[in-house]
């Protein structure tokens, strides 16, 4: 009886849930159009208070919200924010109009670190089929087992080079699920910002950095992120960065 309970309210949860999710999606919708609305009606401030909730609740959006949001932060001059917004555009909408338009806006207010080029285009597409590329891995290592097997149920022997080489490319699918990375990066954003020789604050100073340049991650320690600063390692305090997804 108790089992028969608890599927009975298992099922109970689902459908109410499907019957939720389209509730949820009209309200969603709903305050993206009331931030539209807001923003072409030129209240930039109150439209962008409604974007950044629904970006932080990872509700449901479109790419051109966040262009919306880097024009509102360029306007108020928070060329961090604005770079930020672009490069979540970016991420989901990868083309060189996009690049162009931060290398322009980076030479305009004199911001290191947005040098674009073929390499930085192909990594962006790269991290967008990322998951794709897996599966079709995965998809083929299952297939060549499969093959593997039936054909050893049939009295098939295998040489040595075929399993050395099916071991290799089960090791590079574990390299790219575990250790494959592109690179991190993130962008400054305080004023007058340390930029030490190492992750202490008594360490030698190097620089000093202004908001809005963007940084190679190459490491952390403690509250210090290691960064590549004109080419040297240097570290920086956490707080004092703005980490790109």
């Amino acid at each position: 009886m108790q089992n028969i309970l608890s599927k009975i309210s298992a099922f109970l949860i689902i459908f109410l849930a499907i019957l939720a999710e389209p509730a949820y999606a009209q309200a969603d919708n709903l305050t993206l159009a009331k931030a539209d609305s807001l923003f072409q009606k030129q209240h930039y401030t109150d439209a962008f208070v409604l974007y950044e909730t629904i970006l932080q609740k990872q509700e449901h959006y479109s790419p051109q919200m966040l262009l919306k949001m880097a024009y509102i932060k360029e306007g108020l001059r928070d060329y961090t924010g604005a770079m930020y917004y672009l490069h979540l555009f970016y991420t989901k909408e990868p083309s060189r109009s996009t690049l162009k338009k931060m290398e322009e806006l980076a030479q305009a207010h004199r911001l290191q670190g947005y040098e674009y080029n073929d390499l930085q285009f192909f990594k962006t597409q790269f991290s967008k089929h990322y998951m794709r590329i897996l599966e079709l891995l995965l998809l083929a290592a299952v297939i060549a087992v499969t093959v593997m097997f039936i054909s050893w149920r049939r009295g098939h022997q295998f040489g040595k080079p075929y399993k050395l080489g099916f071991t290799l490319y089960l090791l590079f699918i574990l390299y790219y699920i575990n250790f494959l990375t592109l690179g991190q990066e993130g962008i400054i954003k305080a004023s007058h910002v340390a930029i030490m020789s190492a992750p202490s604050a008594g360490a030698n100073w190097l620089a000093t950095a202004s908001e809005g340049h963007k940084v190679p991650i190459t490491g952390q320690q403690d509250i210090w992120y290691e960064i590549k600063w004109k080419g040297e390692k240097a570290y920086i305090r956490k707080s004092n960065v703005l980490e790109l997804p």
